[in-house]
């Protein structure tokens, strides 16, 4: 595994918009209001020219001039980290007008964002064997003031944090409007872990290779030319796999679906345990089935432990997770920590 030098004290931050751009409120605000704390902490920048374009439709332009972005600024020497504008709906549409051999070839660089940037995070790790960061997107780091979990993916990028925790409270409704393009989190809900094939015990213990994202578009990935999960999984199958899943559009049938397929393509080989996200559709039942069992219902026979609801993915905050790390993963109770080591 390929690991990127971390964010130097004066480094240059790069941005790019694979997906959406920041063109419209509040979207545009808060990256400008995270350009200015960079800046305050002594980063240069480095914008990609599609960064407010809104021309594309699911993302930023057109899929060439998105996947030429991201190919060309993933391999510059002009910043030395990246951090995407935003998510969207058809990232995967880029894929195909990206080098990804020149990328293989080039220096290893952070890559960071998540939702619909697991098309760029997984494919880095799996695809060209380096390490990728699954976190916070370039308008986080515009709120007022900064939470925890946005200090907590700015250490990691510094190289200064590798040991992510849980954090007390989640939040269900935002504030962040055109109004209020700066709103913080708004944390009011207590994390409640849910433990799932861990016998009677309230505490587990987990190593393996970190790897995972946004089942929306891992299922979308399956099956595809892009699709190298099984040479991945095989590559580091002494290490064994922990999976990291959260959804953003899926209902409870749609997420048993796309872990049905993912099981039965044989993604989970090697599986030594699941981090399983907060569903967008938080709470949601269809003919009796909800978020749990819509998951632990077709991996109950792995026998590997399932941990639910943890700070990851779409309802915030979420832990910045390093895709393709060694982590040691423990959770006592309603605590977690991963701690990730670049082995």
């Amino acid at each position: 595994m390929k690991y990127p030098k971390y964010l130097s004290e004066n480094g240059t931050i790069g941005f790019v918009a694979p997906s959406f751009g920041c063109n419209t409120e509040p979207y545009r605000s808060s990256f400008v209001n995270a350009q200015k704390k960079f800046k305050e902490l002594g980063h240069a920048l480095d914008l990609g020219p599609n960064c407010y374009e809104g021309r594309g439709i699911g993302i930023s332009n057109t899929p060439q001039a998105c996947g030429k972005e991201l190919t060309d600024y993933y391999c510059s020497g002009k910043n030395d980290v990246l951090i995407s504008c935003g998510g969207g709906e058809l990232m995967c549409e880029i894929l195909e007008y990206m080098d990804f051999d020149k990328i293989r070839a080039a220096e290893p660089k952070w890559y960071m964002g998540y939702s619909d940037n697991t098309n760029m995070t997984f494919l880095l790790t799996t695809l060209c064997d380096t390490a990728s960061i699954y976190g916070p997107c370039a308008g986080a780091f515009g709120m007022e003031p900064w939470h925890e979990s946005i200090w907590d993916a700015y250490e990691l990028l510094r190289g200064k944090k590798d040991t992510m925790r849980g954090y007390k409270l989640w939040e269900k409704e935002s504030l962040k409007s055109e109004e209020q393009p700066l709103a913080p989190y708004h944390v009011t809900e207590e994390r409640k872990l849910r433990i799932f094939q861990a016998g009677d015990s309230a505490q587990v213990r987990l190593d393996g290779r970190l790897i995972g994202g946004c089942m929306d578009c891992l299922v979308n990935l399956l099956g595809t030319k892009y699709d190298k999960v099984a040479e991945f999984a095989e590559q580091y199958k002494e290490d064994g796999l922990i999976w990291f899943l959260e959804s953003c559009d899926l209902n409870v049938m749609a997420i048993r679906r796309a872990v049905w397929q993912m099981k039965n393509a044989g993604w989970f080989s090697y599986v030594k345990g699941f981090l399983i996200g907060r569903p967008a559709v938080y709470g949601q039942e269809l003919m009796g089935l909800d978020q749990y069992h819509a998951v632990c219902d077709l991996l109950e026979e792995l026998h590997v432990p399932i941990i639910m609801d943890v700070d990851i993915g779409h309802l915030a905050p979420m832990m910045p997770l390093v895709c393709g790390s060694y982590a040691a993963v423990q959770v006592s109770g309603n605590d977690i920590s991963v701690e990730m080591k670049c082995l």
